[in-house]
Order: structure tokens, then C-alpha cells, then sequence
């Protein structure tokens, strides 16, 4: 397959994640972040989910918390990296995000953070979600969204350009919401929702946000583009970073647009739309108008 259609060097981002183990397993920011909205959208659903299934763990903090969650009798952790597996509750899986090793209704819930941005078939993976969740069963999962980094993207692009004279993909594409609600829909999931948070942090210069992207194994990994950021190219674009996206305290400011996607395997007991025409309230007789006019319920 081309590098259109597998954006993503799967092995390399093992091996990053293998590299960044011990800073993931330390505490990232950003995975904490993510972590507490989702336990707080998890909250709100007033059910217990007994068979749980964390993508990528790489938040000690997400796994601990829904070990301990009221009802959770089984918790099983999935990764790519070895590293990332030996700690923590539960059952531990080496495996990709894009071939799920389990059976069709095995989990009450599936969820994550920071785990489906850099798969290649992100519909495949879905699909592999909803074949794996019983009838009824929660995927609720965070990861960036379209507008992360626009500053990083924006600056590594000029850089390149008044070095180079050209320039190439330096920060990794990531999903629109509009395309995730699609992508829930395409993948067969009931009830879907999706959703984006922003997350701004400030950092004292632009290197510290480079330092902690490695730090989360979040640096690029595409596929056929493995061309080194030059030296020159690197300092234009801290330049261009510190004038462009300062802050009144002299600290420059960095985007994460977080996407959250809510979905449920299809069921029986779901609510559903009532029928075209089903309709018991007139709404013309309601508004003084002659009837004949459209119904609602």
C-alpha cells in the first residue's frame, strides 16, 4: 500500500513509544488532561461497565481509575509497546489499534486516550471497536483533532519555505470533527456523537514544546518523509514561533484540539426515532392556523 493510503510508520511510532516509556509512565500533561475529561464524561453515564478495554495505555492515572470504577470486574490494556504494558491493573495485550486480537461482544466498554490519531484505517479500527463491544456497549475515546499544533504547523511551513525555497509535511494530519461524526456513523456505531475541547498551554519558549512532543512519542512519523529538520530550518522556525504566537508575558502559546467521539454498539433497547407521520400534537391548532399542518411528537 502507498504512503496516501498508510500515512503512518507504524513501527516507528513502537519503537518512539518504546523510547518515551518511562516519561509516559512518569505523568505526560497532555494524557492527563485527556484523562480527566474523559473519566468526567464516563461519570455522567450512571452504569456500570464490567469488561473494560483501554486502548494504548500509556496514563497510568486512566487505567488506575477505571480499575477502581464501581462494576469494572475485568480490565484489559492494549499497546504497541512493551514498555508501556508492564505496569499497572489487569490483563496487559501487546497489539495493535488496527488489528484488535479479540472476538466479536467481549467488552462492556472500550476506551482511550491519545490512541487512534496515527492509525492508518481509522473506519477499520472503528469497525474492530463495535465488533468487539457487546450489544450496547460504550466506545468513548480523545485524541487531536484537526486545529492541533496550528502554530508548530504554520512556522515549520514558513521556515522551510524561506530556507528551502520549498516545503514538505513536518506535523501529522489529524482528523476534522465534521469527519469524525462521519466516521462514527460509517463504522455502524448507535447514538454517535463527537465533540472537541481545546486545550492552550504556554511554555517559555518554543523548544520546550518540541522537547515534551518527544517526550510523548508524539513527534511526526509519516511514512516516505524522513528527511532531518535542519539546523537553519529549526531556528527560523523558533524565530518565526516566538514573533508570531508570543504571549503579553513574553511566552508563546500552543493549540491541542481535542476530539472526543461517542459511540454505542447497536441494540434493541436504544431509543430510537419514532416513524415518519407518527406524530399525536397538531401543530397548526397550536399556532391559530388552519388545519392540516404539520405534527410533531
Amino acid at each position: 500500500m502507498n504512503d496516501t493510503a498508510r500515512p503512518f510508520d507504524r513501527r516507528l511510532l513502537r519503537l518512539r513509544r518504546e523510547r518515551a516509556a518511562s516519561a509516559l509512565l512518569a505523568g505526560s500533561f497532555l494524557h492527563r488532561q485527556l484523562a480527566e475529561r474523559l473519566l468526567e464524561r464516563l461519570a455522567d453515564i450512571r452504569r456500570p461497565f464490567p469488561r473494560i478495554l483501554e486502548l494504548a495505555s500509556a496514563c497510568p492515572e486512566l487505567s488506575r481509575a477505571l480499575d477502581a470504577r464501581a462494576g469494572t470486574e475485568l480490565l484489559v490494556r492494549l499497546d504497541i509497546a512493551r514498555p508501556l504494558l508492564a505496569p499497572g491493573p489487569g490483563p496487559a495485550v501487546l497489539g495493535e489499534e488496527e488489528l484488535l486480537p479479540f472476538g466479536a461482544d467481549r467488552f462492556d466498554a472500550v476506551l482511550g486516550v491519545m490512541s487512534l490519531h496515527k492509525v492508518n484505517d481509522l473506519p477499520g479500527a472503528l469497525a474492530q471497536i463495535r465488533h468487539c463491544l457487546k450489544p450496547d456497549g460504550l466506545m468513548l475515546v480523545a485524541f487531536p483533532g484537526g486545529r492541533t499544533l496550528r502554530e508548530l504547523r504554520e512556522v515549520l511551513l514558513q521556515a522551510e519555505l524561506d530556507c528551502l525555497g520549498g516545503a514538505g509535511p513536518r506535523v501529522a494530519p489529524f482528523v476534522d470533527l465534521a469527519d469524525a461524526a462521519a466516521l462514527l456513523q460509517r463504522a455502524g456505531f448507535a447514538l454517535p456523537v463527537a465533540d472537541r475541547e481545546e486545550i492552550t498551554v504556554h511554555y517559555a519558549e518554543p523548544l520546550r514544546l518540541l522537547y515534551d512532543l518527544r517526550a510523548m512519542a508524539e513527534t511526526a512519523i509519516l511514512a516516505g518523509h524522513r528527511r532531518p529538520l535542519r539546523r537553519d530550518v529549526l531556528a527560523r522556525a523558533l524565530a518565526l514561533y516566538r514573533e508570531r504566537f508570543a504571549t503579553a508575558d513574553g511566552r508563546v502559546r500552543a493549540s491541542f484540539e481535542i476530539i472526543f467521539m461517542t459511540g454505542w454498539k447497536p441494540d434493541a433497547s436504544q431509543p430510537r426515532p419514532l416513524p415518519p407521520g407518527s406524530g399525536k400534537i397538531d401543530l397548526a391548532a397550536l399556532l391559530g392556523r388552519p388545519p392540516g399542518g404539520a405534527q410533531c411528537s
